[in-house]
């Protein structure tokens, strides 16, 4: 690796400390040393980040987790950091109690940046982390934005980079910083997975110009529905009657995809063709064109919608009005963005024929670029089972192509062999949600006992979109519990960045949030939207217990990534507060047993289904007589 990238960044470094080195400010601890003290410390810019891009290189060279099965399975050896960059590599620098977009003095951001995730990587590494998977990292859209920054899924243009996630202290295009993170992140034996989202993008895209045969686009003249408004001459989520609904569902459920019933008229009349790219122009930040009026056939002023959530058709979320669908089939009968056009594909749409071929090859290709220009090791593709099938067919082909060992990740939750056979290396799977419900927890561990998993799942008790871990009953216990219960299924145990630092800010509100809840997360005060930073001197954290859980992984994983049936043996406890499994493969007599109380307020006896154990490996502490609340045990047999 010759280092390419780093080495440009140091040189800039090292040339600002030589001419005008800035004023002090402030980093965690935990980026200077991640084994050392949590508090803040003031150091000068230039030679922090010299000092921690030098000692970085100082390693010897780490080698990347592989798999020798399957292309791409790398992943069921995985252990994975997620991390929203300009969140969870932000810091109150300069003490003023806040975290801004704004510049600092000399140019430096408070925000997250590629520079700054560099020097978080040690501690990634530190926590067992082999894998890093990057939220959204491509340029923002600002029409109808959320928050003071807008969201990293607002995408503008794929191939471009977000420039906020560049430090302008150094001069250097946000694409070299990228390229320098990806070249440490291989350097210290961390994989780099990029997520992507192909189905929608900002309502300000750059494409719109050019292609706007590629976008939706309704009557200016008509408003937006305004929350709390029901009626069908304002532009929303398409409003459906109860017998309507029925139907929908019905024929949704029975794969009738023939049978979907359109949008009133009245819906349907405010889209129009897309305009002349010559008519386009933008307009206090938003793209506005001519384009026929079907009522009248006469030009009428046109703008691109926003988007809502398209499943179920009577869903109560709010509307997205940072995003709109891409335009992934056209028909003049589904000239609409309603759930039979952009998930529930309608079976007359959904046809060769019909595909927008331009756009669909413009999308596979992203892909690719990230391959070629940043040697990414992987993708997760966001809503990638509302993806049409024949596109995804297309990405994953592609990306094998280019390098057949590239993974593969998706937003599916059904773990079924219909995922492997779309080629999906790794899956999200249900276990965040699984785990919280003890008996449903005990039922599912029955399941993957006697079926095996066809493909990895994310173990995690957080995500972006859902409440922090310590949210739920039992606070840090419940966080530990839901984390190492997973760690040792064949899965990829998986940190929400902020989950070692028990934080407990959530990043969006997306779900398993009520009303009362979303109200007191607005888009001001949510770090998917705003300037926010997690708190890295918080002493009650999880650091230490995270890192012997996935020691303990590591050093059993071999066994653990093994997702054939009978691998996974259920406990049924007398008690059952009590619950776990053993891991063990079939015709031997070793392996191990995972046992936790699921009870977040008291305390249980614990009876071993092996007397004979007597050390718990996650602490080298003799196994308990009794597990407290949320405490998990594991010992070898």
């Amino acid at each position: 690796m010759n280092f390419r990238a780093v080495k440009e960044v140091m040189n800039r470094l090292e040339a600002r400390l030589a001419q005008s080195p800035s004023a002090a400010y402030r980093v965690p601890g935990l980026w200077l040393n991640p084994n050392g003290p949590l508090e803040a410390q003031q150091v000068v810019p230039e030679e922090f980040f010299l000092g921690r891009l030098r000692a970085i290189l100082a390693q010897e060279p780490q080698s990347r987790v592989t798999d020798g099965d399957v292309p791409g399975d790398w992943g069921k050896n995985a252990i994975a950091y997620n991390l929203l960059v300009r969140y969870g590599a932000a810091f109150d620098h300069n003490g003023d109690g806040s975290v801004s977009p704004a510049l600092l003095a000399n140019g430096w951001r408070e925000t997250g940046t590629f520079l700054k995730a560099i020097t978080l990587l040690p501690f990634i590494r530190s926590l067992g982390c082999n894998t890093v998977h990057l939220l959204p990292i491509t340029s923002i859209g600002q029409d109808g934005h959320k928050g003071d920054m807008g969201s990293a899924f607002a995408i503008r243009d794929p191939y471009a980079l977000d420039e906020h996630l560049a430090e302008p202290a150094l001069g250097l295009d946000v694409e070299t910083e990228f390229a320098a993170f990806v070249e440490a992140a291989h350097h210290l034996g961390i994989r780099v997975v990029v997520e992507f989202v192909f189905r929608t993008a900002a309502k300000d895209a750059a494409w719109a110009k050019e292609h706007p045969e590629w976008f939706y686009w309704i009557r200016a003249d008509v408003p937006d529905r305004q929350p709390g408004v029901a009626t069908e001459d304002t532009y929303g989520a398409p409003i459906f009657t109860p017998e309507e609904l029925r139907a929908i569902y019905d024929a949704v459920g029975q794969g009738r995809f023939h049978e979907l019933l359109p949008p009133h008229d009245i819906y349907r009349n405010m889209f129009t063709a897309p305009p002349a790219p010559e008519t386009i122009r933008m307009e206090n930040g938003a793209w506005h064109g001519l384009a026929p009026d079907p009522r009248t056939g006469q030009l009428v002023p046109v703008r691109i919608p926003g988007a809502f959530c398209d499943w179920g058709p009577d869903s109560e979320q709010p509307p997205w009005t940072d995003v709109t669908y891409l335009r992934l089939y056209d028909h003049p009968d589904f000239n609409y963005i309603a759930y039979n056009t952009v998930r529930m594909y309608a079976a007359q749409l959904a046809r060769p024929e019909n595909i927008v071929r331009p756009l669909w090859d413009k999308i596979v290709e992203v892909i690719p670029h990230y391959q070629t220009t940043f040697a990414v090791d992987g993708v997760m593709i966001d809503m990638g089972h509302a993806l049409p099938a024949d596109l995804k067919r297309a990405l994953v082909a592609r990306a094998r192509q280019v390098d057949p060992d590239f993974a593969l990740w998706a937003e599916e939750f059904n773990l079924t062999p219909h995922a492997r056979e779309e080629g999906y290396n790794v899956c999200v799977g249900p276990f965040m949600q699984t785990v919280r419900d003890t008996e449903r927890f005990r039922g599912w561990l029955r399941w993957i006992h006697g079926a095996g998993l066809p493909v990895p799942f994310m173990a995690m008790a957080e995500n972006h979109n859902c409440p922090r871990a310590v949210h739920w009953p039992g606070g840090t216990a419940y966080a530990l519990y839901a984390q190492t219960m997973g760690a040792f299924l064949p899965g990829v145990p998986y940190l929400h960045n902020g989950i070692e630092l028990a934080e407990p800010v959530p990043v969006n509100t997306g779900f398993d949030f009520t009303n009362e809840e979303v109200a007191q997360w607005p888009p001001a005060r949510l770090p998917l939207f705003s300037a926010a930073a997690m708190d890295w001197t918080r002493t009650d954290n999880l650091i230490a217990p995270l890192r012997r859980v996935h020691a303990l992984r590591e050093k059993y994983r071999d066994l653990c990534s093994d997702a054939s049936a009978g691998t996974i043996i259920p406990l049924e406890t007398a008690n059952r507060a009590i619950t776990g499994y053993i891991r063990q493969q079939p015709e031997t007599t070793t392996g191990l047993a995972v046992l936790g109380n699921s009870d977040m307020h008291q305390a249980h006896p614990l009876t071993l289904p092996h007397p004979s154990a007597t050390t718990d490996l996650l602490t080298d502490a003799p196994l308990p007589s009794r597990l407290q609340p949320g405490q998990v045990v594991a010992y070898a047999i």
